[in-house]
């Protein structure tokens, strides 16, 4: 889907006195106000060619009229979403889906929109018509070594993908898991996770990054081969400089403390990128800042904090994306929800006194600590991520 930006700029036009006397307001009081508004302009998230459809539940799924059919539908429509907002710059693309059948015009056509190609993602946690090998019982830590070398070569296959469309990540997430005792040998299939993961690596550009994605359980429910960050950390190590751990916020065990896990992994330098959702149970897959808008603030005030002592740039840094589910609500309208949570939530941290919070940390004050935190939370920051945007 194509809009007019005359159409953007008349409904605009007709917000913007309501808008300045908002944005004046809050405003007056921000220090550094222009630094803020230039990190917030440079801070895009990706948008997944997946989520661009009505996506369903293990009982059904209702499709929605509109849905993109074809790799150039959906990069109108992730278009159309970075003219709404300015924030949605870039599409990750997954294979199968959403093979290049003309990679020069596929980036001629992103190029015209204004956004370029995120990560690549691969696909072995199900079976595609015509594949040789089955993934029922796992793909890169698979007992036999033709299925795993089956989905050592698709990894490869999305790397050259990749390549011709512009992308610098490729992105490696799992099913590979047990659902009964006995099952599987865990070192074993650990090991040759590893072992695949680092034939893969070998075909990474120099300038290409690999994040490893884990999940704590779904599909399987007794173990998954990377369940836990710990995996991941111990995989991105063992694989090299270009591997890194990749956070998705739903796919942790319920009330993990995923500010203190990006924290740790920042200070490893292993942090590659992020999976924005949110979730009331576990893997939900609901628009961003929905549920849990506290987390999401606090994660990204650890964010910020971690990144400054690293010196890494905030924008260009870490891989930023949603990954969300949008089964009963309009997909486009869903995904602008959850980039303006996710741009709410990365203003209200910039926000924090760092040098107050510093100062209450280090005197054990923790009442000053918590009001530092949630006074910033408590600020309305929409007239700034809504000038960011124009």
């Amino acid at each position: 889907m194509i809009l007019d930006k005359k159409i953007i700029d008349q409904h605009n036009n007709q917000l913007l006195d309501k808008h300045r006397r908002a944005f004046d307001y809050v405003s007056a009081d921000i220090p550094q106000l222009d630094e803020m508004l230039n990190k917030l302009q440079k801070f895009q998230i990706a948008i997944p060619s997946w989520a661009l459809g009505t996506g369903g539940t293990r009982f059904g799924r209702f499709s929605g009229a509109g849905e993109p059919g074809t790799l150039e539908q959906k990069l109108e429509d992730v278009g159309l979403l970075h003219a709404l907002n300015k924030s949605s710059g870039a599409i990750s693309m997954h294979i199968p889906w959403d093979i290049p059948s003309d990679a020069v015009k596929i980036k001629a056509l992103a190029s015209s929109l204004e956004i370029g190609f995120d990560a690549v993602n691969s696909n072995t946690f199900q079976d595609q018509s015509g594949q040789e090998h089955s993934y029922k019982f796992g793909s890169l830590h698979h007992v036999d070594p033709s299925v795993r070398q089956q989905a050592v070569d698709h990894n490869i296959e999305v790397i050259n993908y990749g390549k011709a469309v512009g992308s610098k990540a490729l992105t490696v997430w799992l099913a590979d898991g047990s659902s009964f005792p006995g099952q599987l040998n865990f070192r074993e299939a650990f090991q040759n996770t590893l072992s695949s993961l680092q034939e893969i690596y070998k075909h990474l550009p120099e300038d290409w990054k690999l994040f490893v994605e884990y999940k704590a359980f779904e599909p399987h429910f007794y173990s998954m081969t990377i369940g836990d960050w710990g995996q991941s950390l111990l995989l991105a190590n063992k694989l090299g400089p270009k591997a890194y751990t990749l956070v998705d916020l739903g796919h942790h065990l319920p009330n993990a403390n995923i500010e203190q896990i990006v924290s740790l992994l920042l200070m490893e330098g292993k942090l590659g990128g992020f999976h924005f959702n949110d979730s009331k149970y576990a893997d939900d897959d609901l628009t961003a800042g929905s549920i849990k808008p506290y987390q999401l603030f606090l994660i990204f005030n650890e964010l910020i904090d971690g990144m400054d002592v690293k010196g890494i740039d905030h924008a260009s840094g870490l891989g930023w994306m949603i990954d969300a589910s949008h089964n009963l609500k309009d997909p486009l309208v869903d995904l602008l929800q959850s980039v303006e949570a996710i741009k709410i939530a990365y203003a209200q941290a910039l926000l924090v006194d760092r040098k107050a919070l510093k100062q209450a940390q280090q005197a054990n004050d923790i009442v000053k600590a918590q009001e530092i935190l949630q006074d910033a939370f408590r600020t309305d920051v929409r007239p700034l991520v809504a000038e960011a945007s124009t």
